[in-house]
């Protein structure tokens, strides 16, 4: 049995369509939900449905309960998401859960001094508690989503330009339909117990190849605006973002300019067996579509 945390959000499902495609039969899979009447699309599909909290580690060892493999979607919760992480790997030891496959996030200063400090420190700590488990288990330092970019770049960029605060930084975006492919391989394949993964493109982007993509694309004439990160808060806020947002996508801005997101690996490619998606005909179908 196959368990996936998260199982409504569009990573999770994403897995599980991934797993079907494998042949994975419904049966064999199961989802943790917190609300299981948010649960009715997967009821009709045959897959089991578990009930279980992060907060509860009671609730994640019943939910456990018979499972195999655990595919660990990190929470979004960032200010709980240190402890209900270890919930969830107590959870899987006490459930004798053989395998945990966790999605956790690249990054190379883990130093409190990093821009993205406050989102790296409960996957730092998660990571070594699945390392000290007994547990086999896979880490999945995922890049950057590319579908994150449409929210990074705003509703009105084909009109007013691409701003961000990145500089001339790069980073290996990659579509979340790879990663959940990629997930689905490392729980169906042997090989991958306790391995660790850069599960990026390998093919770099700055917001600037990002604006010369748009304008190809859209046949419009897009500039990057290279903004500080507090020139892109008040603009983002003015357009209507909440400002907590705002920092935390500035502060990603900045992590990119330092190149945290940046890589070559190829490891993605050798796990799907296939060129990850670019992020060219990814931004193409989206912008040239609402074009």
């Amino acid at each position: 049995m196959i368990l996936i945390t998260g199982a409504t959000g569009q990573l999770g499902q994403a897995i599980i369509a991934s797993l079907r495609e494998k042949g994975v039969s419904a049966a064999n899979i199961a989802a943790l939900v917190r609300d299981e009447k948010k649960a009715n699309g997967l009821k009709g599909s045959g897959i089991n449905i578990r009930v279980g909290n992060y907060d509860d580690t009671g609730s994640l060892v019943k939910a456990f309960h018979g499972v195999d493999k655990l595919m660990f979607i990190s929470g979004s919760e960032i200010p709980k998401r240190e402890q209900q992480h270890l919930n969830v790997v107590e959870a899987a030891k006490q459930a004798d859960v053989k395998y945990i496959v966790y999605t956790s996030f690249m990054r190379k200063n883990e130093k409190p001094d990093s821009p993205i400090a406050a989102v790296a420190a409960s996957h730092i700590v998660t990571e070594e508690s699945l390392r000290k488990s007994g547990i086999p288990y896979s880490i999945m330092k995922n890049a950057l989503y590319a579908d994150m970019l449409p929210i990074f770049l705003g509703q009105q960029v084909l009109e007013s330009g691409v701003h961000f605060p990145a500089g001339d930084g790069s980073a290996a975006y990659t579509l979340r339909e790879d990663m959940a492919e990629a997930a689905a391989a490392i729980l169906t394949e042997e090989g991958h117990a306790n391995k660790e993964y850069d599960i990026a493109s390998g093919d770099n982007h700055s917001f600037s190849d990002i604006a010369d993509i748009l304008s190809e694309v859209s046949g419009k004439n897009i500039v990057y605006g290279n903004l500080t990160k507090e020139q892109y808060v008040e603009r983002a806020t003015r357009a209507g973002l909440p400002s907590a947002y705002a920092d935390v996508f500035a502060g990603f801005g900045e992590a990119i300019k330092l190149g945290e997101f940046a890589t070559e690996s190829g490891q993605l490619e050798e796990i799907i067996g296939r060129k990850p998606v670019s992020l060219k005909s990814y931004l193409k179908n989206i912008y040239q579509a609402s074009n």
